[in-house]
Order: C-alpha cells, then structure tokens, then sequence
C-alpha cells in the first residue's frame, strides 16, 4: 500500500473564465479540460496539439459510447501560452470534476505542481515540464509519460555518440528558448558534458528574438560546434532551421527536441531544409487503424475543429492525440481499480500509475508501432521513454533511426537528486512510499 503523508500550502484562488460555457458536469460523464492555446506566439503548435486531443475522445463517444460506456466530456480554455492565464483556467475549471491537467506549457506546469495535491487531482505533463516529477515518490500527483526532458537530451546524446567517432571531444552546441522551458536540460547538460568528455556551447535565445536570429548564428559560425542540439518552439524553429542554412551548417548534424520538429517547422522551408533531424516519440501519418477510425467517425463527419482532413497526422496533431491515450488509458484502469465508471482526480492519479500501454495493447487501440511502449509505476511517473529520430526529406517527416533508450544508469540519479533539491525548501510537502 501506498502510504500519503499530509501536506499543507497555502495558495490563492485565483478567478477565470473557459473560453466554453459548460454546466457542472453530470454524473454520468468523464470531464477533461483542456488548456489550449489557440492564439499568441505559439499557436502554430497549439491548435493541432488540441484538434487531436478533442477528436481522439470525440471518436472514443463515437464508436464506443465513450470509455467504459461514459461519455467524455473535453472543455478548452484558452491560455495564450501564458502561465497567469493557465491558472485561471485551472481555477475556473477544477471545480467540475475535473480529473486531470494537460498543461501543455512548463510555466503553467509549474504552477499546478503545487496546487496537483491540495485539490487532488494530477497533472500529466507529457514529455515536458519539471524533469524531476519523474520521481514518483516525491512526486505523487505529477507525471511526465512517456519521458521528461533530461531523458530526451541523453537519448539525443546516445544517438550523436553512435555517430562517427563519438562524442568526446567534440563541441555540442545548444540552442534554446530562454525561458523555464529551454533551461530545463541544463543541469544534464553540464553534467553530462563533463562524464562524457563534450564541450558545451550555449546560445539561449529571447523570447523578443526568436524570429531574429542573425546574431546567434554568427556566433555558431565562429565557434563551429559539431553538431548542434535545439530546444525551441513557435518561430524560433524555423528562424533557426533558415538561419542554419544561411551559414552553411549542416543540417543532418542538427537536432530539435520533439518540440522542434513538426510539420509547421518545415513546411514553410520546403526542399532546403532536406536533412534536419528532430526527435520524437509518437507516430506519424494517418496509416494507424486508430486514426482511420478519427477520420471516420469525427473528421468525415465534420466534428473536427481542424481545417483540412490532409492535417490529420501531422506530427502535433497526432502528439495531442497521443496525450488523449495515455489520458484514456490511465481512466480505464481507474475504473478498473475501484470498479466505478464515473471517476475522481484521486481515483484517476491511481490509474496513471496503473496503466499498461504494452506492445500488445497498443496493437488492441490499432496504433501499433506508434510509440514505444509505457509501463507505469508509483516509483516511475516518466516512463523511461524510448525516443526515435526523424528526418525532414524535403517534402516530409521520415523514421531514420530505431527506438533509443534513455541513459537511465546516468539520468535517475540526477533526478532523484533534483528532486530532492525541489522538495528540500518544503517541510509539508507530500510524499508517497512505493513497494
């Protein structure tokens, strides 16, 4: 048994409005909000990331009656990408039955890890926000499936040490939005440079920069990294993808995280970005039997918020849509666990440790080989992740590289201790015991 110590913060209610009048959802139904961004700087990653959430569960009401035979509700409120606005949402919103947050923001991410355990209800930051929620001890309410962002970077890492001769002895260059987002890989970074032997260059860009980057690049051309690794998002992605090839770098020797290499990133560049790599970790296209049936069953029919049915799989789309089956999943072993079909936050923080999304069962949700498969734990609320590598081919996304494991031997420890750090200033903070 999983034994919860108490806890006690106090924190402001802070009022806010969804962008969707609903009523206090009914008994009878799952409710989800969803924090959008469908306007500001980022709303290029922000709308296709929340069309495939709100249509993966709206084929889900379509074809099966909902999970467990209870329909889904989603609500969107709009966050402009910004955190005040998120906490607004999450405040207006928590009091429906909400049972859990997608926040899809580090910010606002870090807003609601404080507020996850007081309103019990968790906050599934997925493939981003604080690394360290991967900690589940220290961590009960956070999780960060399929794997956070110091995993990502060691895998990303593994795949430019499996290159030529390897990477000791050779100049890393990072290039990142300077925000809680961008700095988040730093401390592994540091770390990682000095066990592995890599020199490390660092190129934050601004927030007011991320569509001039001239002086950055300048500086790359002068201290002629190997490889380069980015942690971008919005413009900045394709600023710097276009900056790159100004100066001749080379692009198959250019890495995005999995938030630097959508579809919108390169279609404006087309053909002269043939080359640049990205990391991800769910499928791409529209081949998998479970996009067939959103297709059918939702964007035929014309329940689907996207504009054009040629969207549905782009990289974003089908991220957003993965977020929705690990949220599915994580529901339906809830309603197994305590044998209800109509859920709490508490109830569904206990299916998020209890999943299972096997090989086997991701072939039973028709999206076999669309990611590596997820294990959940108490002890382990990341997953440890494989990630794959893409490849634009001028014209499209490609899988270049098989699934590549995190360096957990090298990554855990480091989480532990940054998690320790985080909780160390928080006497009351609440804990859990994992057998």
């Amino acid at each position: 048994m999983k034994k919860l110590l108490a806890m006690g913060v106090g924190l402001a209610t802070l009022a806010g409005a969804a962008t969707v009048s609903v009523p206090a959802m009914a008994e009878d139904s799952l409710y989800l909000p969803s924090l959008s961004y469908r306007t500001g700087a980022y709303a290029g990653g922000g709308i296709p990331i929340a069309n495939g959430y709100a249509d993966y569960f709206a084929m889900l009401n379509a074809r099966d009656g909902g999970i467990g035979g209870v329909k889904v509700v989603v609500e969107e409120c709009e966050t402009g990408y910004k955190a005040a606005k998120g906490v607004e949402c999450y405040e207006s919103t928590k009091g429906k039955g909400a049972l859990v947050y997608n926040p899809y923001s580090t910010g606002i991410t870090l807003q609601l890890i404080p507020k996850a355990p007081v309103d019990k209800i968790p906050v599934l930051s997925m493939g981003y926000g604080l690394s360290a929620v991967g900690v589940g001890e220290k961590f009960p309410w956070t999780f960060n499936y399929p794997a956070g962002y110091w995993s990502q970077m060691s895998s990303i890492l593994k795949y430019i040490d499996s290159q030529g001769d390897g990477i000791k002895g050779k100049k890393i260059g990072y290039i990142y939005l300077d925000v809680g987002y961008g700095k988040e890989p730093i401390p592994l970074l540091e770390t990682l440079s000095k066990s592995m032997g890599f020199t490390l260059l660092k190129y934050p860009v601004a927030g007011k920069e991320m569509q001039t980057q001239s002086s950055h690049w300048l500086k790359v051309r002068k201290d002629r990294p190997d490889w380069m690794v980015m942690w971008g998002w919005g413009a900045m992605n394709s600023t710097a993808i276009k900056e790159a090839i100004k100066i001749r770098f080379p692009l198959n020797k250019f890495i995005g995280n999995w938030w630097s290499g959508a579809h919108a990133d390169l279609r404006p560049i087309g053909a002269a970005g043939k080359g640049y790599l990205s990391a991800n970790f769910s499928g791409v296209g529209t081949s998998f039997p479970a996009l067939q049936d959103v297709i059918k069953y939702v964007v035929d029919k014309g329940d689907s918020k996207v504009k054009s049915k040629d969207l549905v799989g782009d990289v974003l789309y089908n991220r957003g849509l993965f977020n929705a089956v690990i949220v599915a999943e994580a529901i339906r072993a809830a309603q197994k666990l305590t044998g209800k079909k109509v859920i709490t936050g508490a109830d569904m923080r206990d299916g998020l440790e209890a999943f299972d999304l096997s090989t086997a069962r991701l072939k039973e949700l028709g999206l076999e080989g669309f990611t590596a498969p997820i294990k959940a734990s108490c002890a382990d609320h990341e997953g440890g992740g494989s990630i794959f590598l893409q490849q634009w081919n001028g014209s499209d996304w490609k899988k270049v590289s098989d699934q590549i494991a995190p360096m957990t031997d090298l990554v855990k420890p480091l989480l532990k201790a940054a998690a320790d750090k985080y909780t160390a200033d928080k006497p009351d903070w609440k804990t859990q015991t994992c057998k």
